[in-house]
């Protein structure tokens, strides 16, 4: 407030003072007056001394540092969201990344045990084939085998029977002759 203010509010005061039939007390008894001394006395102290620049440069530069922890909040805020983005999309890529793993490893766990039972197939064709085959060949021995026994029963048989029946001077040569072209038959 102006000294101007004060002053008339002194009067005011005083006036109100005299109507309600009081006795105005004298001007230099009034403490209102000795206080309003004392504020203007102070205020023009304080106008020269500059403490009002002083005042109003600190709120500026308080103002100013708080703009600047703002600015830097925004600024780190900024960063900070770019980061989680970045993140973000890390993590979205090896997500992706990981599910086109999977995806991969059930295909070849899929053709892995496609080839496996083609081969498992193919290995039990062949030793079929290589058994029928064995068991051919043994079949084939066995026959030849019994053959061979079979022929040769037969020419001791034939032997004994043709000895038995025919007198053995005159016809020996013509059995043997015979019995040995019976044998190469057989055979």
């Amino acid at each position: 407030m102006t000294m101007i203010a004060y002053s008339s509010l002194a009067v005011a005061a005083a006036a109100e003072t005299a109507e309600a039939g009081h006795a105005a007390p004298g001007l230099f008894q009034d403490t209102s007056l000795y206080v309003l001394i004392a504020f203007i006395v102070v205020v023009v102290v304080f106008a020269r001394a500059g403490v009002h620049k002083m005042i109003v440069g600190g709120l500026d530069k308080r103002a100013q540092k708080i703009s600047d922890e703002i600015n830097e909040a925004r600024k780190m805020r900024e960063e900070a969201q770019e980061l989680l983005a970045s993140y973000q999309r890390r993590q979205r890529e090896a997500e992706e990344e990981a599910a086109a793993i999977i995806e991969q490893a059930k295909k070849d766990a899929q053709r892995l045990a496609v080839e496996a039972r083609e081969k498992i197939a193919e290995q039990t064709e062949r030793r079929t084939k290589a058994a029928e085959e064995k068991i051919a060949r043994a079949e084939a021995q066995a026959i030849s085998e019994v053959r061979g026994q079979t022929a040769d029963l037969a020419i001791e048989a034939a032997r004994t029977i043709i000895r038995d029946r025919m007198d053995g001077g005159a016809q020996g040569p013509f059995i043997d002759k015979a019995i040995a072209g019976l044998r190469d038959k057989l055979n």
